[in-house]
Formats: structure tokens, sequence, C-alpha cells
């Protein structure tokens, strides 16, 4: 940290403790803030716009300067292949193309990623024709999940007491299908004109997946993100019903018997899917997004919620001076309080905008002293 940069908030040894009591219902010792800045700062380091204060800040002296817990670790899991030839290459500075080479044939996907190279969209995805089901299924009773747990150690010496060791990781078959491999609208098509493919596809990963939750079950990270991004859009009702739930049921029956804590990542619309979010036993519901950047308030997330823990809660477009002002900001932070605490981990939904103002990230981080 930059000499003169004054610290906040020293991390503080018990965060991990104190994050354990919120989710087990007992008293947590206090209010705990936890936005994710990690966007924000890479955004802005690589662009060079760190405010002053932070301009040679590491992100772990981001997240004291702003009174704030870490939620998210560096990834440990490794996925490997006995005989699978994954090869990635830069056809230009913004496109990367990645090939999966087996003895059915080959797939690839072609991404685009921002300047930065911190997000990306497909030009081509891993599915692109009926024939590239079978590759996948190759592809996915070929590959190996291994566990670093020298990674692991040395990410928890990063963070130090800033919060508990949590990840996400891959997400359910059909989310995976609609974001990851093949899109939306032509797994839609998919769906209602090639359901025997789909049904397979889903079999397929379903069983694949078991290797993964083998070390989930196994490793020794207590809390646990089904980072699905679920938005009632894509995910409507019915959908969510055949697809979705039952999956969902299995994986976090699964986990809960290995003594985990498990919680889902809802950062879309939810009106429609408000009525169904209690039909299964996570933990907490992370980034559900209320007005005005949901389609929800937070009257309906807390009836929605019951006895679970709300992870977040603050829209992330009241950090962006040029929208909201800070009194507005302010507001919303004391309202989430008062309806979720202490059954609460205070956060932005979803998370922190390059240009938002991290003096009113930092705001909070102070307010949340006040009013546990």
């Amino acid at each position: 940290m930059r000499e003169g940069l004054v610290k906040r908030h020293s991390h503080e040894p018990d965060f991990c403790e104190r994050i354990l009591a919120v989710f087990s219902g007992r008293a947590a010792n206090g209010l705990i803030w936890q936005p994710r800045l990690e966007y924000w700062y890479e955004a802005n380091l690589r662009q060079g716009t760190l405010p002053g204060p932070l301009m040679d800040a590491s992100l772990m002296d981001v997240y004291d300067y702003c009174g704030a817990s870490v939620r998210y670790f560096t990834l440990p899991l490794r996925q490997r292949f006995r005989s699978v030839e994954v090869t990635r290459e830069w056809e230009t500075e913004s496109r990367l193309r990645i090939t999966w080479r087996t003895p059915r044939g080959a797939l690839t996907e072609l991404r685009r990623y921002d300047v930065h190279k911190l997000s990306w969209h497909n030009l081509e995805w891993q599915l692109e024709k009926p024939e590239d089901f079978a590759i996948l299924e190759f592809v996915l009773q070929d590959e190996v999940w291994d566990w670093d747990q020298g990674d692991y150690e040395a990410d928890l010496a990063r963070v130090g007491g800033r919060g508990c060791p949590q990840f996400f990781f891959r997400r359910s078959p059909i989310q995976s299908l609609f974001l990851d491999r093949m899109g939306y609208e032509q797994a839609i098509h998919a769906m209602y004109e090639r359901p025997d493919l789909i049904e397979r596809y889903v079999r397929t990963a379903s069983t694949a997946d078991d290797a993964l939750y083998d070390v989930l079950c196994a490793c020794p990270v207590p809390v646990l993100n089904l980072g699905e991004n679920i938005d009632a859009t894509l995910n409507p009702p019915p959908m969510w019903k055949e697809y979705l739930l039952p999956y969902y049921v299995r994986r976090i029956t699964q986990l809960h018997e290995a003594g985990k804590i498990v919680h889902i990542h809802v950062d879309g619309s939810m009106h429609s899917l408000l009525p169904h979010l209690r039909e299964c036993a996570w933990d907490g519901l992370e980034a559900a997004t209320p007005r005005p950047q949901g389609d929800v308030s937070l009257e309906e997330i807390r009836g929605a919620v019951g006895d679970r823990v709300l992870l977040d809660g603050i829209p992330a477009v009241l950090f962006l001076p040029d929208l909201y002002p800070l009194e507005r900001l302010e507001a919303c932070a004391r309202r989430v309080v008062e309806l979720f605490h202490p059954r609460l981990i205070l956060g932005i939904s979803d998370e922190l905008p390059p240009d938002a103002d991290i003096e009113r990230v930092r705001l909070i981080g102070e307010m949340v002293e006040t009013i546990a």
C-alpha cells in the first residue's frame, strides 16, 4: 500500500467465524459488509484510473479501505482430461479460440474479450450443430477433477482473516447449456426440435458432475455457491420445475450431507420465480437484485427468502453518483438491514461497476458499524 494511505479498518481475524454464525443462526457480532470489488479493482487498475488514495493499492488494501470482508477466494479446483487435447489461441488481441480435440472430432469456441480481458461474449459456441453433442459427451466423460491444496493454502494466506473460504464452480447442465455451451436462443430451439439430444446431454452432464461434486464434498471449503446467474426471463417456472429444481435438490442434499453451506446466485429478473425460491433447501440467496435495477421490491424479496440468509441486497446502480443521489443509497442500505438483519451478509447486487464511486462503498462500510 502506498505510504500515507490510511486503512479505514484492519482485517478482522474473526470474519469467517462471524460469517458462519450468520448462516447457522447464531449471533454474528455485528453486521458484515461484503461487497464484491474484484471487477472494479481490476478494470481501474488496468486502465490506470484507481482514485488517488488507492493509486498503488492492492485489492486487499481496497477491501481494508472500505471496511469490507472478502467473499470469493481463488478457485482451487483443477479440471484435466485423460485424452482430450485442449488448445487456446489468440487469433487477435481480443479474440480467443478454444478447441477440444477428441477421437470423435473437435469442438471449438470463439470468444471476444473486452479491452481489459476481464469479460467476453461468444462469437461461436461449443455446440453449433447436432453432431457436436456426441463430441461433447466424449469430453464430459473424459474429464477428471482435482483439488490443489497448495493453491488453497496460498489463498488463505493472501486473504487472511478478511473472509470465509468460498467459491463458485460449473453451472448446472441446463444453465451451462444456455450460458456456456450453446447460447440461449439455439438451446431453446434444440429443446423443441431435438429433445432427444437435450435429454441425453442432461443425463451425461449430470453424471459427469458426480466427479466434480465428490471433490467439492471432500474439500475443506465450508461455503459453496451455485453460481447459476438465475434470471426468471431465461428460467421461467416451467423450466425451473423440469430442469433446475431436481438438479438443485440432488446436489444440495449431497453437499449438506458433507457438511457444506450452500447458496445460489440469483441476479436477474425474479418476479415470476419468487413463489418457487423456497422449494430448495439452500442456506442463502446471493445477489437478489431489487428495484431500481431489478424487477422486485426489497419487501418482495423478504417474503421469498424466508429464514434463509440474504447475501447482498443493495443494487449496484446506487453506487453510480451520476445516476442516484447519495441519500438514495443510504436509505436503501438501512432498509436492507431493517428487513433482513441478522440473517444478512450485506453486499452489492451483483458487483461494483468500474465507474462506481469507491467512496460510496467506504461510506457503507462506516455506516454498518452504527446501524447493526
